[in-house]
């Protein structure tokens, strides 16, 4: 259905593109609009636009409670206030170098949390501290004392599930 919605909006702009190279041109488009056109076509296209700039635009709002995040048994999952946090420090903090489901995020130079392996707290209080593996790719200290410890505790409960 989304596709759908994303799609439809520029076939009907094609569609009058269309329209209007073959009618000759904007002012022949348009007069062929006004004076040709049968009543159903004169509110019909009206109409179309209506539903398309209310309809797509309240299909992406109603569709924005996916962006929160959580796959499979994370998608029902209650969090703690700290886990809470530790989602949103990390989203702040990490997501836009980091890959993981959980928060949707989509990072193009970290690894993919999902993926790493084991990921215990400890590790990934490590990895904060000393940026990564220490090579420099990260900066270290992006969150400190109780924040990268709760960042450690969500990423360690939701990481690979």
């Amino acid at each position: 259905m989304e596709i759908i919605a994303f799609l439809l909006p520029f076939v009907l702009l094609g569609s009058l593109v269309v329209f209007i190279a073959f009618s000759g041109g904007p002012g022949k488009a348009r007069e062929a609009y006004l004076t040709s056109g049968n009543s159903a076509f004169k509110l019909g296209v009206p109409l179309a636009f209506l539903v398309l700039g209310i309809g797509v635009p309240g299909l992406v709002m109603a569709n924005r409670g996916e962006a929160e995040g959580g796959t499979g048994s994370l998608r029902s999952a209650s969090l703690t206030t700290e886990d809470a946090e530790g989602k949103r420090l990390f989203r702040e903090r990490c997501s836009s170098c980091h890959s993981l489901a959980a928060v949707n995020a989509r990072g193009v130079t970290g690894p993919n949390l999902d993926r790493i392996g084991e990921v215990t707290p400890q590790r990934v209080r490590n990895a904060i501290r000393v940026g990564g593996t220490g090579e420099k790719r990260m900066p270290a200290g992006l969150v400190d004392g109780p924040e990268a410890e709760k960042v450690a505790n969500y990423v360690f409960k939701v990481a690979g599930r």
